[in-house]
């Protein structure tokens, strides 16, 4: 590898639409660590045996979200991680807004769309509905929203299940959120036709960022704290489908939820060069890595209650736990673009919204 532009030949990308710290998304902004090409491009997740599982085609996958509906990505900057990836992935048939080449100071919660490209040569292959706009309906939406829940609901949640705790719950560190009713309302947005919303959410809740907990039960406290958050979401989420599918009756397919779950980092993870095959224990817990496996459990136990049908949890976290060598330069938390961990997110969530989930439809 002599430049950074060479990692899309190595990735098997003819280019990605996205323009927001693109070589930073394909790892390829450092030159110490190229090293890493092209091995760390050379894998690809592959299901279990017995599993059938289509394969991965982008225009397959183009097809499908202009068909049966787009994604909503709701998450953090993880989640970005995912939108760009699906950036490289589908192109050349999507184009991206906004350009951040002209702009780059749009802030990190703005709206990032891939929309169908007018010059992508499936176009003619392509069943148009009659409510799709090429120009402004979108394939794919990336919307960061860092706990699923917004500030004041979940001040209030903590007052009401801690009522004496003198602290205040957050600390002066940044982060991004959203009420449910808000991205429910873009999920619902006229001519949107989105048919997925994907959500994931853990790498924020945190003692430094939750700081009431640094004195009330620490990350035990936060996990608790969790589970009465995510019950809270997951009954909001659900009502607002349930009113959706009414307003629209038979005229639009049902919809689904889909909680992707969530992937601590690998610590030194730089001084890896592959795979593992086998989860090694942390050393430091930095963060609340060590925690994240206990806030997927929770977030599936909610979602397996039985008071949410259109709320399905995807544990596919164990291909991305094998990953220390797929991280992108700057952290050992984010994941770079084309190493097949993220493409492998798609590849399966593509494969369970079109295959799985149609087969349980209520």
């Amino acid at each position: 590898m002599s430049q950074s532009a060479d990692a899309l030949e190595f990735m098997g990308f003819q280019g990605c639409a996205s323009d927001r710290e693109y070589y930073w998304h394909l790892a390829a902004d450092t030159e110490r660590l190229w090293d890493r090409f092209p091995g760390v491009t050379s894998w690809e997740w592959t299901p279990a045996d017995g599993c059938e599982v289509r394969p991965l085609e982008p225009a397959a996958m183009v097809k499908d979200m202009v068909e049966q509906g787009g994604w909503l990505l709701i998450g953090d900057s993880v989640t970005e991680n995912h939108f760009f990836s699906l950036s490289c992935l589908l192109y050349p048939h999507v184009r991206a807004t906004p350009n951040y080449t002209e702009n780059p100071y749009f802030d990190r919660a703005w709206p990032q769309h891939l929309y169908l490209s007018p010059s992508s040569p499936l176009l003619p292959t392509l069943a148009l509905p009659p409510d799709f706009n090429i120009s402004s309906t979108p394939l794919v939406t990336f919307r960061r929203v860092d706990l699923l829940l917004a500030q004041p609901q979940l001040e209030a949640l903590y007052h009401t299940l801690r009522p004496n705790a003198s602290a205040p719950l957050f600390s002066e560190e940044q982060f991004w959120s959203l009420a449910p009713e808000e991205y429910m309302a873009l999920f619902d947005a006229p001519g949107a036709r989105y048919g997925t919303l994907v959500v994931s959410t853990a790498g924020h809740w945190t003692t430094t960022l939750l700081a009431g907990f640094q004195d009330e039960g620490g990350i035990e406290g936060v996990l608790e704290f969790f589970r009465a958050a995510m019950a809270r979401w997951a009954d909001e989420v659900q009502r607002a489908m349930d009113a959706s599918a009414r307003a629209a009756g038979r005229r639009r397919r049902r919809r689904q939820v889909v909680v992707r779950a969530y992937l601590p980092g690998h610590e030194d993870c730089h001084d890896e060069r592959a795979p593992w095959t086998e989860w090694h224990p942390f050393r430091w817990n930095w963060y609340n890595w060590a925690s994240i496996g206990e806030f997927n459990a929770v977030f599936e136990n909610v979602t397996k209650e039985g008071e949410y049908p259109d709320i399905h949890f995807l544990p596919i976290d164990r291909p991305a736990l094998l990953r220390p060598d797929a991280h992108s330069s700057g952290d050992c938390l984010h994941i770079m673009s084309g190493a097949g961990v993220l493409e492998g997110w798609s590849h399966y969530i593509w494969h369970y919204v079109t295959r799985e989930i149609p087969g349980r439809m209520r």
